[in-house]
């Protein structure tokens, strides 16, 4: 077989043979780069969300939030306890509407609930709520 018969077919073949490696390249950067935009954007979100939850949980108004719990039913039914920013919160005797205030209350405060048990006894309910922030 002579070579130089094939000498501009094989050319041909090498260039059409680099065009396919480049772009495979092209495609395989264009892939990276959108995985790495996709990594940075998930990172700005991160740090956004940080940032709002860094304000939320500095707040000085949390112990004045918590401590309005005391006010949210009738204070015979109420039993606190406040120990720097760590608080224990008895209900006792709560009807279903006083329940559901005094759960909506709870999970709208910015505090990390160390316990939220609530028991039901009869038609009434008891909660028992320990919280820190």
């Amino acid at each position: 077989m002579n070579l130089k018969q094939y000498k501009n077919e094989l050319i041909v073949l090498f260039t059409f043979l680099l065009m396919i490696g480049a772009f495979f390249y092209k495609q395989h950067n264009i892939k990276n780069a959108t995985d790495n935009s996709k990594k940075t954007e998930q990172s700005l979100a991160n740090i956004k969300e940080l940032i709002d939850l860094k304000s939320t949980w500095s707040d000085k108004q949390i112990t004045k939030k918590v401590d309005r719990l005391k006010r949210v039913v009738s204070s015979h039914k109420v039993t606190f306890k406040r120990n720097g920013k760590k608080a224990t919160i008895y209900f006792k005797n709560l009807q279903p509407k006083e329940l559901d205030r005094v759960v909506n209350k709870i999970l709208n405060l910015a505090v990390v609930i160390k316990q939220l048990e609530i028991k039901k006894s009869g038609t009434t309910y008891s909660v028992e709520f320990k919280c820190k922030w």
